[in-house]
């Protein structure tokens, strides 16, 4: 690694983690009612007014609300699309999308996975992106955050059989959280250069003609071809460039803060008009584990005890710190097909040298690995690099950090009850180590607990795996390889570890918008996500029914050092079991196959 890595890294981590504790308090108060009283009244009048009781759920109710939501929101977004070419706000005239990427897509912003299929400024009206897509990013983001209140109320509780009530966790989560975050954030994007405007797309003059092989079409505009049957191409000049518009930097900031991802523009976070400077990327980078670390002080906070949330951030800091610093060095390291061509792959003075390929000269290697790490880690999926192009292992760490679960940070939410999942894993297994019934936060881990956790972990890889050999094995699966060999299979295993882990990032060199893909990517993300809420929410009834019992001189401490040790070997333990034969299929073999003295 550089020292500018260095010094980004330090900087990145020390911004991050004195956030923690201001914002983790704030959150925390977000789980009771407001406490002053206009804000009481005006939360009470909203209540009446959507005809929302104020009763508390037990864990099924909390659960099916949370379905009965989501698959609301779900036919919502999915008829936006199918129909936006006669509804309002299209200047571009933007066509209805096909049934099956709007099946894709719809699923994919309801889950907080924000994978994509196409281009957003080729593709979505300004209305299907603000009312469709943008609300998603808030409510999907907030539905995360509401499960995560409830497990912690289970740990909290004792001899409860309510865990409290989705609609005012809901409520609270995104009125008093996510909007303000946004409004705030979005206007510094502005001020970056983010555009903001409802405009029709600008056609401009380039400074110079450009000029390239394009097709030649018939009178009919049909391709034209040889007696061979080859295309016949000409030379086109071009003097002017289109120039999309469009309300991005309200979206944007929700996509960071909400762990959502998905881009205004086709290219993401690399597009200038979504990430203009060093400044607006170093904050949209400190935005995708803002919310998710903060939570970890939030949940040590409600269960009286902050010493516990330390220690579950400093698991997801030690895995985070080793996966940054890996992306950071293997992409510094360069292609050493093209030193041995001669090539100098140096960038400038303070870039020495790596693989540039993918990525922006402005954020150049470290800026764009950092990037890679924090968005596998945090459930997000935006990109400023193409992780398509990283090197066989620069690509192999964002994957793995997918695969480990979406826990290191993780979603807004989804991320740290994932952790707490782990967490009752490991003292579980440490319960066997000395022949005791486990124990966690003073609730015993029972044997539904187990099988609830068991869910919860083992769903994830299976729709992984399962989805990657169908694709394989498969015509329509096949299709979409346009990198045949080792990297081909790393671009499916990594699409379907994006989908079913709700993440949303892709390798991209994958043809993933067609019937097949849209259709399987859509079944992982949304069995993903809600085959893990349940048994998330399972967990969180049954903890809250039981009696708190008495720290004794066999309860293992769970703040300490040995604690967070034990905690990551068992997330980079089950996460290893359950991958490397797959990751050795591809980047593996691809790295030996670019390294073959190694």
């Amino acid at each position: 690694m550089t020292s500018q890595s260095w010094v980004l890294l330090a900087v990145y981590l020390t911004v991050l983690l004195a956030t923690v504790r201001p914002l983790g308090l704030y959150m925390a108060k977000l789980m009771e009612a407001p406490r002053w009283r206009p804000l009481a009244r005006l939360e009470a009048g909203v209540f009446r007014w959507c005809g929302i009781g104020r009763e508390e759920m037990g864990w099924l109710q909390y659960a099916l609300a949370v379905l009965l939501f989501s698959l609301v929101g779900f036919f919502v977004v999915y008829a936006l699309q199918r129909l936006q070419l006669w509804l309002p706000l299209n200047p571009q005239r933007m066509a209805n999308v096909t049934p099956d990427s709007s099946f894709n897509t719809a699923i994919s912003f309801v889950t907080n996975t924000n994978w994509q299929g196409y281009g957003g400024e080729a593709t979505m009206s300004y209305l299907s992106q603000m009312l469709g897509l943008g609300v998603q990013n808030f409510v999907s983001a907030a539905a995360g955050i509401a499960v995560l209140f409830a497990l912690i109320r289970g740990f909290a509780r004792h001899s409860a059989q309510t865990i409290g009530n989705f609609w005012a966790d809901l409520y609270r989560v995104t009125i008093y959280l996510l909007l303000p975050l946004s409004f705030v954030f979005a206007l510094v994007l502005v001020s970056q250069g983010v555009v903001q405007n409802f405009s029709a797309y600008q056609e401009v003059t380039t400074l110079e003609p450009v000029s390239y092989e394009a097709p030649k079409l018939d009178t009919a505009a049909q391709p034209v071809t040889d007696a061979a049957g080859n295309a016949v191409t000409e030379t086109v000049a071009a003097s002017t460039q289109t120039l999309p518009m469009g309300p991005a930097a309200s979206q944007i900031a929700i996509k960071q803060l909400g762990t959502n991802g998905g881009g205004f523009f086709n290219v993401n976070s690399a597009h200038p008009y979504e990430n203009p400077t060093p400044l607006s990327n170093f904050l949209q980078t400190l935005a995708l584990l803002l919310i998710p670390a903060a939570l970890c002080y939030t949940f040590g906070r409600a269960v009286g005890d902050t010493r516990q949330g330390w220690a579950v951030l400093a698991a997801m800091t030690v895995i985070f710190v080793g996966a940054a610093i890996a992306v950071m060095s293997f992409e510094q390291q360069g292609n050493p097909l093209l030193a041995q061509l001669g090539a100098d792959q140096t960038v400038s003075a303070l870039q020495s040298g790596g693989n540039m390929e993918g990525k922006e000269t402005r954020h150049g290697i470290g800026a764009s690995a950092l990037w890679a790490a924090a968005t596998t880690s945090a459930s997000n999926g935006s990109v400023n690099a193409m992780h398509d192009s990283f090197t066989p292992l620069g690509g192999l760490v964002p994957m793995v950090l997918m695969q480990l679960g979406e826990v290191v940070f993780g979603g807004v939410g989804s991320g740290l009850y994932g952790m707490l999942v782990f967490a009752m894993m490991a003292v579980f297994i440490a319960g066997l180590m000395i022949g005791r019934t486990p124990e966690y936060l003073g609730k015993k881990i029972e044997a539904f607990d187990m099988k609830m956790v068991a869910i919860a972990i083992l769903m994830t890889p299976a729709l992984v795996l399962l989805g990657t050999a169908l694709a394989v094995v498969t015509d329509a699966g096949r299709a979409g390889i346009f990198n045949p060999g080792a990297h081909g299979f790393s671009e499916i295993l990594y699409a379907f570890s994006s989908a079913a882990n709700n993440n949303g990032s892709a390798f991209a060199g994958l043809g993933a918008n067609t019937p097949f893909f849209n259709g399987w990517l859509g079944v992982a993300m949304w069995f993903g996500r809600f085959a893990v809420i349940v048994p998330v929410l399972a967990i969180a009834g049954s903890l809250a029914a039981k009696k708190r019992l008495a720290q004794g001189p066999g309860t293992l401490p769970t703040h300490g050092p040995l604690f967070v040790g034990l905690l990551v070997g068992i997330v980079l333990l089950v996460g290893a079991l359950t991958y490397v034969p797959a990751l050795a299929l591809g980047p593996v073999v691809e790295h030996l196959m670019l390294w073959p003295g190694h």
